[in-house]
């Protein structure tokens, strides 16, 4: 009920939609009474006129039923009295058919309000889902299967449309529905509502036990449902090594067994929720023949207290009564499904947020001073990945890291931009603890260049403008130029307007890193971190670049993590790290003399 109540809540302000939706639905609901009401008086005048009641006099206007009826039987009288039968049919047939038309008109009306309601909750409820993956932390993708998240951003979410949301006008009219119709059954014959009313509850409750396994199942199927997500994933991102290492068989066995586990759950799933249509027609055909039979019995007896023509209307009246009771019956068992797929998307947006921001941030707009981390520790999963490191960068000061992998020189830079929260110790930029600044502003000083170039589906030009605004063209160019990227962009078909692919997928691993490097130089930034920034150049564009690159430092405070320790000679200090640890300091020249860590990782490259 939770899960639903919040749904719901999307649809905020309430004032917009349910007032009118409930105009409207009473609206409907009359004429949906008036019509079937009319059908008795058409049968009167078809099989039986001399027994009409002509109502002689215009009644007084009031809010009953009796008062209805009565101007109904008037106009009717005097159509009758003057023109005779069939103009009596014809006026009975007009009035059936425009009360319907309204009827009709009215339905639609309403509809429109529940597809406003729907459409409004998907797009918030998207919108939300788009902002919380957005903003959660680097460490919750790495724990999470990326099947799972798309499950939730797609499959979920049409779940909750297409079960929850489209309820909706279920949920709040058909009630609604049974309730009128059943106070007309009332109206009609109290004794044989009275049989109607005992015998619903009972199937009520055998429809609630069937709709109580659905949601078991419900969780099953959405769990399988990601993980075959997942795998159409790794196989369209991992396609060059599965055909590398023949593993077709492999990959296909593992996404086959899972599957025809979903195939095994839904299908359990689905015969359930299948089961509770018929079972309710069942119950409705049961209760109409006990209704026929008590009402043949009171007839035989004398006792039943009305005609035919008003028997078949209260007969019709009992069927508007089961529909919906049908209707509400077979959408609670839809319901189940989706509030499953509801508490998976509410479980991703209730995450809590690692990275918090301080209650009142300091502003920055510039870089001034330097970087000091002060016995900085970090556990991932409770596995400490740094310990006690404690290091300063001065402001145009360049710092390398070096290390074997694994040594954790990559989580050391991911903490400067707060990727995450070190476990312990502080980090200081220009003498202020870096959880004190606000986000939005610790990024802007930063220009980051990672290992694997991290492009997205569009143009050149736009990868190299991402997050900026107002960008001259001539911007761009020399951007790309100092990149050593202008060439190979105008060779291109469009040149920078030239679409490259999912992830860049339509270039080299040079052009992408190249590409990425562009970026950063575009955004000018006052620091620099560059994760192994050429480690996908060929030789001579890695010769371009790393000059460019040098150039692009002059001045400038850069952290910079290499494997090719003949791109990191020049640095002011090189920080040695080994499990976590550092374990060296120190300029090029004495790091080599003291023929440590680092003297033993230069001497298994080559230098130029």
């Amino acid at each position: 009920m939770n899960t639903f109540k919040r749904l719901l809540a999307y649809a905020r302000p309430h004032r917009y939609y349910w007032p009118l939706y409930l105009i409207l639905s009473v609206l409907g609901l009359a004429f949906s009474l008036v019509n079937f009401a009319l059908f008795k008086p058409l049968l009167v005048v078809v099989f039986n006129p001399e027994t009409l009641r002509i109502v002689e006099s215009k009644p007084e206007f009031s809010m009953s039923i009796e008062y209805i009826n009565d101007i109904f039987q008037y106009y009717l009288g005097n159509v009758m009295s003057s023109h005779g039968i069939l103009r009596g049919l014809a006026f009975v047939c007009v009035m059936l058919i425009i009360f319907t038309f309204l009827a009709g008109v009215i339905k639609y009306m309403s509809q429109r309000v529940i597809v406003r309601v729907r459409v409004t909750i998907m797009q918030r409820i998207r919108e939300d889902l788009f902002r919380k993956i957005s903003s959660l932390h680097i460490g919750y993708f790495t724990d999470k299967r990326k099947g799972d998240i798309l499950s939730s951003i797609s499959n979920d979410v049409t779940e909750v449309q297409n079960s929850v949301a489209n309820s909706f006008h279920v949920i709040f009219r058909d009630p609604l529905q049974v309730l009128g119709f059943l106070a007309a059954l009332i109206y009609m014959s109290p004794k044989l509502t009275v049989i109607t009313l005992v015998t619903l509850p009972v199937s009520a409750f055998i429809i609630t036990r069937i709709t109580r396994s659905l949601r078991r199942g419900a969780i099953d199927t959405q769990m399988y449902i990601g993980r075959i997500l997942s795998q159409f994933e790794e196989a369209i991102s991992g396609s060059r090594i599965i055909k590398a290492f023949n593993a077709q068989r492999y990959v296909r066995r593992a996404f086959n067994d899972t599957n025809e586990a979903h195939k095994n759950s839904s299908k359990k799933m689905y015969y359930r929720q299948e089961m509770a249509s018929p079972f309710s027609e069942f119950m409705g055909i049961s209760i109409a023949v006990a209704i026929l039979f008590f009402a043949g019995y009171m007839h035989i007896t004398g006792r039943l207290g009305m005609d035919l023509p008003t028997l078949m209307i209260y007969i019709a009246f009992y069927w508007k009564v089961l529909e919906p009771a049908k209707s509400i019956s077979n959408t609670y068992a839809m319901i189940q499904r989706g509030l499953v797929s509801g508490e998976r998307i509410f479980a991703i947006l209730d995450e809590p947020v690692a990275i918090k921001k301080a209650e009142n941030p300091v502003r920055i707009e510039e870089f001034k001073d330097s970087i000091e981390f002060k016995e900085v520790s970090f556990k991932y999963n409770n596995e400490p990945v740094l310990k006690n490191i404690s290091f300063k960068v001065e402001k145009g000061k360049m710092i390398a890291l070096v290390g074997p992998s694994g040594a954790g020189k990559t989580t050391l830079v991911d903490l400067i931009p707060r990727y995450y929260d070190v476990t312990s110790g502080s980090i200081f930029l220009d003498g202020v603890d870096i959880r004190d600044y606000a986000p939005r502003d610790l990024i802007g000083l930063m220009g980051i260049v990672t290992q694997e170039a991290i492009l997205f589906n569009d143009s050149v030009y736009n990868n190299i403008t991402f997050g900026l605004q107002n960008v001259k063209r001539e911007d761009v160019i020399a951007a790309a130029k100092i990149a050593n990227a202008h060439d190979f962009i105008m060779q291109m078909e469009s040149g920078y307007e030239t679409n490259i692919g999912d992830r860049g997928g339509k270039l080299s691993g040079g052009q992408r890193q190249r590409l990425a490097i562009a970026r950063a130089v575009l955004k000018n930034p006052p620091v620099l971190i560059l994760d192994e920034a050429t480690s996908a150049l060929d030789t001579e564009s890695e010769r371009l670049v790393q000059e460019a690159l040098t150039n692009l430092m002059r001045n400038r405070t850069s952290i910079v993590i290499a494997h090719r320790l003949s791109t990191i000679q020049h640095a002011d200090e090189i920080i040695v790290l080994k499990e976590g640890e550092i374990v060296e300091t120190g300029s090029h020249n004495n790091l080599i003399k003291q023929k440590g860590l680092y003297s033993h990782l230069c001497k298994l490259q080559t230098f130029e």
